[in-house]
C-alpha cells in the first residue's frame, strides 16, 4: 500500500522546470554592442567631416592621427608615465577628500551648535568655484605633485563634507525619536540609524567626485607640472598637436571610467552589507 502511494505522487508530481538562459548577460552584450556602434558612429561622423571639407583637420584633429599618437606614446611610455602621474594625483587626492569630507560632515550632526555656526561657512565653500582656489594651493603646496593632491582633495572633501551632512538631516526624524524613547544615547542613534541612513548620500558625493578630483588634478597640471595628462594636453595645445590633445583627453574619460566603476563596485558592496 505504501509503495502504490509513493508511485503515485512520483507520477502526479510537476516536471521539473526548464533551465532557463540568465537575461543578464545577454542584455550586457547587448548594450556593449549598442555602445561600440554608438562609438563607431561618432568616428564615422568625424571622418566624413573630414573627408567633405566641413571640418578641418588642423582644428579638430583626425582620428587616423589620434590612433597613431596614441600607438606612438604607448611605444616610448610618454602616455603611461603621465597617465600614472595624473591617476596618483587623482586617487590619492579623491580618497583623502572623500573620506575625511563624509566623517566630518557625519560628525557635525552630534553637534547642533556647531552645525549651526558652521553654515553660513558651508553655504560660502559650496558657492565659490573652487578651480578659483588652485592658485593659492600651488603657492602653499609647491610646484610638486603635493599641490596637485592638495587641490583634488580640497574640491572633493567640500563636496562630500556638504553631501554627508545633508544625509544626516535626511534620516528619518521619527526613527530618531524611536530611539531616543527607546533609551539610546546620541552616539548609539547615529551609529544605528544616522550613519547607515546617510550612505546614500555618500555614495552619491563619491560619483561626483569623481569628476572634481580629476578637474583638480588637471587644471593644477595646466598651472604648473611636467608631468601628468593635464601638462599633456595642455602642451599639445600650445603646439596645435590636436591630435595628442586627443589622446589625452580620451585617457582621462578612461580613468573616469575606472574610477565610476570602482564607486559602483563600492556601492554593491554596501548594497549587499545591508
Amino acid at each position: 500500500m505504501a509503495t502504490d502511494i509513493g508511485e503515485a505522487k512520483k507520477q502526479t508530481a510537476a516536471p521539473p522546470a526548464p533551465k532557463r538562459r540568465p537575461r543578464n548577460s545577454t542584455g550586457r552584450l547587448r548594450i556593449m554592442a549598442y555602445q561600440v556602434a554608438v562609438l563607431i558612429a561618432i568616428v564615422a561622423v568625424w571622418q566624413i567631416g573630414l573627408w567633405t571639407g566641413t571640418l578641418k583637420p588642423y582644428v579638430y584633429g583626425t582620428p587616423w592621427g589620434v590612433m597613431q599618437a596614441f600607438a606612438e606614446q604607448i611605444a616610448n611610455g610618454t602616455l603611461l608615465r603621465h597617465f600614472w602621474v595624473t591617476g596618483q594625483e587623482v586617487i590619492i587626492g579623491f580618497v583623502i577628500g572623500c573620506s575625511l569630507g563624509s566623517l566630518c560632515g557625519l560628525m557635525l550632526w552630534l553637534s547642533p551648535l556647531w552645525a549651526k555656526i558652521l553654515h553660513p561657512y558651508m553655504i560660502a565653500l559650496n558657492g565659490v568655484p573652487k578651480i578659483a582656489l588652485a592658485p593659492l594651493i600651488i603657492v602653499w603646496f609647491g610646484l610638486g605633485m603635493e599641490s596637485k593632491i592638495a587641490i583634488a582633495a580640497i574640491i572633493t572633501f567640500i563636496v562630500a563634507f556638504l553631501q554627508a551632512y545633508k544625509g544626516t538631516q535626511e534620516v528619518d526624524q521619527d526613527l530618531i525619536r524611536l530611539m531616543k524613547s527607546l533609551g539610546a544615547t546620541q552616539w548609539q542613534t547615529f551609529r544605528k540609524i544616522v550613519m547607515p541612513g546617510s550612505v546614500p548620500w555618500i555614495v552619491s558625493a563619491l560619483r561626483l567626485n569623481v569628476g572634481f578630483a580629476l578637474i583638480g588634478a588637471v587644471v593644477g597640471e595646466y598651472i604648473s607640472a611636467e608631468e601628468g595628462l593635464g601638462y599633456m594636453v595642455y602642451y599639445a595645445g600650445q603646439l596645435y598637436d590636436l591630435d595628442s590633445v586627443w589622446v589625452g583627453i580620451f585617457s582621462l574619460m578612461f580613468m573616469a571610467l575606472i574610477l565610476e566603476a570602482v564607486v559602483a563596485r563600492i556601492e554593491k558592496m554596501l548594497d549587499m552589507e545591508k
